[in-house]
C-alpha cells in the first residue's frame, strides 16, 4: 500500500468516526487527557511509549475507544500508523495498527526492489489495579502486541531470525496532582520485554542476539493546564543486528486535549541510527479521536 493510500485510509477513519454520536460514548467520569493519547503501536500512551492507562474515557460502568493517524518523518525515512482501540469498562483495551515504513533513501541508495516495510501491530492491555489519580498505587496494566510483518523478506535478509514476535510489557502510571509548581504531573515506567528490531519493523531476533531482552521505556509530562500538557519519552532498544546498530529513541512532545474527543500531540523524536543511516531525527504528529 502506498504512502498517499495509507494516507487516505486514515484520514477516512477518523472522517467517519467524527460522525458517531461521541457525547453518548465517551466517559463523563475520568479527568480530560486521563486516557492518553495513541501510541505508533496503537496502544494508549504517549507517542513511543505505552501507559497503564487505557483507551478513551469510558469509566467500569462504560465501553469506548479511540482512532489515530500518526506520521514520523526524518528526511531519510518515514513512518505512517493508523489503527484504532477500544476499551471494555476501564478493564481490557484491545487494539489493532497498521505501520508502514518508508524506505526513503535507504531504498535509492542500496536500489532495494522494496520501497517500505509494513507490519500489523494486535495490541491487548489489562488493568491489573490501582487508577491513574484516584488511588495511592498507580495505576498498573499488563499488555501484549503481536507484530507481523506482511512481507519480510527484507529482514530475513540482513539477519533477522523471525518475521513476527509478541512484545510483553508492564506498565505503572500516576498523575500527581500538585506536584511541577503547583502543576500536574504525570510520570510513567515501562519494563518490555521483547526480539523486535526497530519496533518489528526489521523483524524479530538477528545474528548478533537471539532471544528476549528486557528494556525499559519511562515518560514524565507537566500538564499545564486541563488541555495542554508538554514531556519527554524515552524508549530502550534491543540491538540484535549485526549490519546495523539500533539506538535507543527520545521525543520531547506537546499535547493538546480541546475536549475529551479529540487529542492532537506535536513532536520531536531522536531516532538515533535505522538500519545503518545515522541521525535519525524529525517531526511526529499524531491525531486521535475519542469516542
Amino acid at each position: 500500500m502506498k504512502a498517499p493510500t495509507v494516507r487516505r485510509v486514515g484520514v477516512s477513519v477518523l472522517a467517519l468516526l467524527a460522525g458517531l454520536p461521541l457525547a453518548a460514548l465517551a466517559g463523563d467520569g475520568r479527568l480530560l487527557a486521563t486516557g492518553g493519547a495513541s501510541q505508533v503501536e496503537g496502544a494508549a500512551g504517549g507517542g513511543l511509549v505505552p501507559w497503564a492507562v487505557l483507551a478513551g474515557y469510558g469509566t467500569r460502568d462504560q465501553n469506548g475507544g479511540t482512532a489515530f493517524y500518526t506520521r514520523v518523518d526524518t528526511g531519510d525515512y518515514a513512518l505512517d500508523a493508523y489503527g484504532a482501540a477500544w476499551t471494555f469498562r476501564n478493564r481490557l483495551e484491545l487494539s489493532i495498527a497498521r505501520q508502514r515504513f518508508d524506505l526513503g533513501e535507504l531504498q535509492r541508495r542500496l536500489a532495494l526492489p522494496w520501497d517500505a516495510l509494513e507490519q500489523d501491530v494486535f495490541g491487548a492491555k489489562l488493568r491489573l489495579g490501582g487508577d491513574l489519580v484516584y488511588t495511592a498505587m498507580p495505576q498498573v496494566s499488563l499488555g501484549v502486541q503481536h507484530k507481523r510483518l506482511r512481507d519480510g523478506r527484507l529482514p530475513l535478509a540482513v539477519g533477522a531470525r523471525d518475521e513476527a514476535g509478541t512484545d510483553v510489557y508492564l506498565s505503572a502510571s500516576k498523575l500527581l496532582l500538585d506536584a511541577a509548581a503547583g502543576h500536574q504531573l504525570l510520570l510513567n515506567a515501562t519494563l518490555r520485554s521483547t526480539r523486535a528490531n526497530q519496533m518489528g519493523l526489521l523483524g524479530h531476533g538477528g545474528d548478533r542476539r537471539g532471544g528476549r531482552s528486557l528494556v525499559f521505556e519511562g515518560s514524565a509530562a507537566v500538564v499545564w493546564d486541563p488541555g495542554w500538557a508538554v514531556g519527554v519519552e524515552f524508549r530502550q532498544k534491543p540491538d540484535n543486528l549485526g549490519f546495523a546498530g539500533e539506538d535507543d529513541w527520545v521525543d520531547v512532545f506537546v499535547a493538546w486535549f480541546p475536549n475529551k474527543h479529540v487529542a492532537v500531540v506535536a513532536a520531536w523524536a531522536d531516532l538515533g541510527s535505522i538500519a545503518g543511516l545515522d541521525g535519525q531525527g524529525g517531526p511526529y504528529l499524531s491525531v486521535q479521536l475519542s469516542y
